[in-house]
């Protein structure tokens, strides 16, 4: 399975002349190359992480793609067809396994209403919580998209993600609030985390692919 980590915290997955897109947001450059795609999963219904133009765009070439997202998106995104998830929900679609975990976004602010977000599994390798800290029960996570800044979180919580979930490789997403000296600091603290169990750290940029 090839994963190419597009702006943010957008993610595209590729296998068996098959594809997979996670959170095409606003901070990601227009999705115009996209093919073959067979579903979208849109982890909440912030625009950072879906917009209805990535959405028309991916759709125009790929009109058969399925569309995932918690009961948020649904409403949110109410001109497409999205399947309702959960979790503890499954989804097979094309090579892709889909496993759904958590349910609720990370607390930003006590005045701010806090909106539903899901993290998925994909093909029992590649795990990634959307906005929130969701640690998969009973999950031995090969490969953990990380989030590496936004107003959510504090390092110290990456931190302790990362020490929690322990995966064997792992790789920054949700940086596009980072400067490029805030990246840098933030990709050191993952790392650590990350080796001081053995595993890997990768430090992907935009545009960037590693094979899972």
């Amino acid at each position: 399975m090839k994963l190419t980590k597009r702006e943010h915290s957008c993610l595209v997955l590729e296998q068996a002349g098959a594809t997979l897109i996670v959170d095409p947001g606003s901070f990601t450059l227009p999705l115009t190359d996209a093919r073959d795609v067979v579903a979208i999963v849109i982890t909440h219904e912030h625009p950072d992480h879906w917009t209805p133009e990535q959405l028309r765009r991916i759709l125009e070439v790929n009109s058969d793609a399925r569309i995932f997202g918690p009961a948020g998106v649904v409403t949110a995104a109410e001109e497409f067809d999205v399947t309702e998830v959960n979790a503890g929900d499954t989804h097979e679609v094309g090579p892709f396994t889909l496993r759904f975990f958590g349910g609720s976004h990370a607390e930003i602010h006590r005045s701010i209403p806090i909106v539903d977000n899901v993290g998925v599994l994909v093909n029992d390798e590649l795990y990634y919580a959307g906005d929130s800290f969701t640690i998969p029960e009973s999950v031995a996570v090969g490969t953990l998209a990380v989030p590496a800044g936004a107003p959510w979180l504090k390092i110290s919580e990456v931190m302790d993600y990362v020490d929690a979930v322990k995966p064997r490789r792992s790789f920054p997403v949700h940086e596009m609030v980072l400067s490029v000296a805030g990246k840098k600091l933030s990709n050191a603290r993952i790392a650590a985390v990350t080796e001081q169990h053995g595993g890997t750290f990768v430090p992907l940029e935009p545009g960037e692919s590693i094979d899972l």
